[in-house]
């Protein structure tokens, strides 16, 4: 399927913005969710205009149920919806399991987990041919935690992307027949700010060296394998988890 209307979540910083910013060059009409940054949001949607397609931004909270379904309206006024990325997610600071609080842990998993099952339930409702879709493609942004564990570090954050993984592989199966695609990217340390977010603006520095290519990741390099999985050449992948995380 070529190239369509994309709904990024978190598109406006980091590995969110990367994706908006290649989908739109690879000739995606591209509409991004943020939470707060409504400058930085504005300036993805001018990069993404800048290379010749239609963009938009649209405040959401993905854990809030009307506000994904108010980004899944907006993107819609650019045509029918043939891809999703559901990037948004959220970080604590550092605590042991035996620290964390029920508060802490609930909007971890509203946001990763309730919001990453919403918007994906929205895509299905839009893409899939059960519904009157013509197909599409979902890829949901997981995270090398969910394998590592992060012990020490955030366990609540690495349960919720252990339960990302799985709600790629199980919806890729649920929807295979109806000309929808599902698959997961799992980033390692990537130089975001989302590790400042979490408390840790030292986090890439110090993690860095112990990746076995001896650096941290690149969001256009997370992003260039978000777009792989969006189109056509990965056209017989779904379910799959993908790592990019430098052998970490």
């Amino acid at each position: 399927m070529p190239p369509g209307v994309l709904l990024v979540t978190g598109g406006s910083r980091g590995i969110g913005a990367a994706t908006a910013r290649a989908a739109a060059a690879a000739g995606w009409s591209v509409a991004l969710t943020y939470r707060d940054d409504e400058a930085a949001a504005a300036a993805v949607v001018a990069d993404v205009e800048a290379a010749g397609r239609p963009g938009l931004a649209v405040r959401a909270d993905v854990a809030v149920e009307d506000d994904v379904l108010a980004a899944f309206a907006a993107a819609e006024t650019l045509g029918p919806l043939t891809g999703l990325v559901a990037n948004a997610g959220v970080v604590a600071p550092r605590a042991r399991v035996d620290e964390l609080t029920a508060e802490r842990v609930q909007r971890l998993l509203a946001v990763n987990v309730l919001g990453a099952v919403l918007c994906c339930r929205e895509a299905v409702r839009r893409m899939s041919t059960r519904h009157g879709g013509s197909g599409g493609s979902v890829v949901l942004v997981s995270s090398a935690a969910s394998r590592l564990g992060s012990p020490g570090e955030y366990v609540d954050y690495a349960a919720s992307k252990g339960a990302v993984d799985t709600l790629g592989v199980g919806l890729a199966r649920e929807v295979a027949g109806e000309g929808v695609r599902v698959n997961v990217v799992r980033p390692g340390i990537v130089e975001t700010d989302i590790h400042a977010s979490g408390g840790q603006p030292d986090r890439v520095a110090r993690i860095a060296p112990t990746v076995p290519m001896g650096r941290a990741g690149l969001p256009g390099e997370v992003a260039a394998a978000v777009l792989w999985l969006l189109g056509e050449e990965s056209g017989y992948c779904t379910g799959s988890l993908l790592d990019v995380s430098g052998g970490r």
